[in-house]
């Protein structure tokens, strides 16, 4: 129960990310970058929308629904496995994506965004926490 109480946190921590680009971006201000000074190259690129939905909207759903997984699985709503597997499969997807979109950033944006790397690092963490636990 504790992966799960870890990746509900983790989730929490996405929303919050995606949640402030998301204002950054209706508002049309440039986020703070703490780190860096180019998120907005990053953000404001060709690359920021999958088929015209931006990047952040999809994060912020990513990380909503598994959200709702995690909190299915630590208070124990069957079917566990089900909610087990959807995880696993939704984990998987979104670190191939992030891997992908730092790559991007890497080699074809030449710019790093701190706000895109620190979401990537969050669903890696979630892939490491599935990995590592042994009751998932």
């Amino acid at each position: 129960m504790t992966s799960f109480a870890l990746l509900f946190t983790l989730s929490s921590i996405g929303i919050s990310e995606t949640v402030y680009l998301i204002q950054k971006r209706i508002a049309s201000e440039k986020p703070v970058c703490p780190i860096g000074d180019n998120c907005e190259i990053v953000l404001e690129s060709k690359y920021n929308k999958i088929f015209i939905i931006p990047n952040d909207v999809l994060g912020l759903l990513t990380y909503i629904v598994i959200s709702f997984i995690a909190a299915f699985l630590v208070i124990e709503i069957e079917p566990i496995f089900l909610w087990i597997f959807i995880i696993k499969i939704l984990i998987g997807i979104a670190s191939v994506i992030s891997l992908f979109f730092t790559y991007l950033q890497w080699r074809v944006i030449r710019a790093w965004c701190f706000w895109c790397l620190m979401s990537a690092f969050t669903i890696w963490l979630m892939a490491i926490t599935i990995l590592m636990s042994g009751t998932i």
